[in-house]
C-alpha cells in the first residue's frame, strides 16, 4: 500500500491514513485502500479489531481530497474507502489533530473514537457547498442525538476535543499523543472478552437501532440464542472463580502476534 498502511499490532489492525502533506485528506488511490485494508482486516480471523488513524501528528483526515476530486460518489462502498461497509468486529478511531468532513464521517463509521485535547472536529464542507455522502448524516445523529448533529452538520462549526467529549462524540480525550497507545489498549481489553457473545451483543446493538423495539428485541433474542452455548462456557469459568473483582475471563485462544507490513 502506498497512501495507506496495515500494519498488526497485537489483536489490532492499525489502518494509517499517510498523507500528512493533504492532512490525510482521500483521494481515489487512497479511498480504494482504505477498502483493501478493511478487507484485509475483515479476513484475518486473529484481528479482533481495527484501529483507523493518521499519520503526521496535524490532521487525523480532512475530508476528501478537493484539489483531487476523483471520488467516486455512487461507489458503493462509499466514496472515502468503505463508509458504506460494515465491518463485522470492533472498530477504533485514534485520531490525533484535524477530524473534519469526510474524515468525520470516517471516525462516525467507527464504533469508538479517542481523541487528543488538540483534535478538531466538524462538517466543515458546509462551506464549501459540498454534501455529506459518508454516512455522516445518518451516524452523527446515532451518536449525539439529533439536536446536536443539526447542529453540526447546519453549522459546519468547529468542535474542540473537551466538547466532543461532553457531547458524546468521542468517547475519551487522551493525553498529547496518546491516542495510539489508548486505541491499541482497548483493542487488546475487546480481544480478551468471549468473542462470540460480544460480537452478537455488538450486532444486535448496531442493527437494532433502527428498528421499532419489538423487531430489537427479537433480534437481540435471535443472536442470544446462537451464543448460548458460549455463554454456558463463561459461566462455568465464572462459577469456578475466573473473572470476578473486574479479572480477566477469557484470553484469545491464538496469540495474535505482531506482523507489520
Amino acid at each position: 500500500m502506498g497512501e495507506v498502511r496495515y500494519e498488526r499490532v497485537g489483536a489490532a489492525a492499525v489502518l494509517t491514513i499517510d498523507r500528512p502533506e493533504r492532512r490525510n485528506a482521500v483521494d481515489g488511490a487512497t479511498a480504494r485502500e482504505l477498502r483493501e485494508g478493511l478487507e484485509r482486516f475483515e479476513a484475518d480471523a486473529r484481528a479482533r479489531a481495527l484501529i483507523l488513524t493518521g499519520a503526521g501528528g496535524e490532521a487525523f483526515c480532512a475530508g476528501a481530497d478537493l484539489k483531487a476530486m476523483d471520488l467516486d460518489v455512487d461507489d458503493p462502498a462509499g466514496p472515502m474507502g468503505f463508509s458504506r461497509l460494515a465491518a463485522s468486529k470492533p472498530t477504533i478511531a485514534a485520531i490525533d489533530g484535524w477530524c473534519l468532513a469526510g474524515g468525520l464521517e470516517l471516525a462516525l463509521w467507527c464504533d469508538l473514537r479517542v481523541a487528543t485535547p488538540a483534535s478538531t472536529f466538524g462538517c466543515f464542507e458546509r462551506r464549501w457547498g459540498v454534501p455529506l455522502i459518508d454516512g455522516g448524516t445518518q451516524r452523527l445523529p446515532r451518536v449525539v442525538g439529533l439536536g446536536r448533529a443539526l447542529d453540526l452538520i447546519l453549522s459546519g462549526r468547529s468542535v474542540g476535543a473537551e466538547e466532543a467529549e461532553r457531547i458524546g462524540l468521542v468517547t475519551g480525550v487522551t493525553a498529547p499523543g496518546g491516542h495510539l497507545e489508548r486505541a491499541l489498549e482497548l483493542a487488546e481489553t475487546l480481544a480478551a472478552f468471549p468473542q462470540e457473545t460480544m460480537l452478537a451483543d455488538r450486532r444486535a446493538a448496531i442493527e437494532g437501532l433502527g428498528m421499532p423495539l419489538a423487531d430489537g428485541l427479537a433480534l437481540e433474542h435471535r443472536l442470544g440464542r446462537e451464543t448460548l452455548a458460549a455463554a454456558a462456557r463463561g459461566a462455568a469459568r465464572f462459577a469456578g472463580g475466573a473473572g470476578r473483582h473486574g479479572g480477566p475471563v477469557d484470553t484469545p485462544s491464538a496469540d495474535p502476534g505482531t506482523d507489520a507490513r
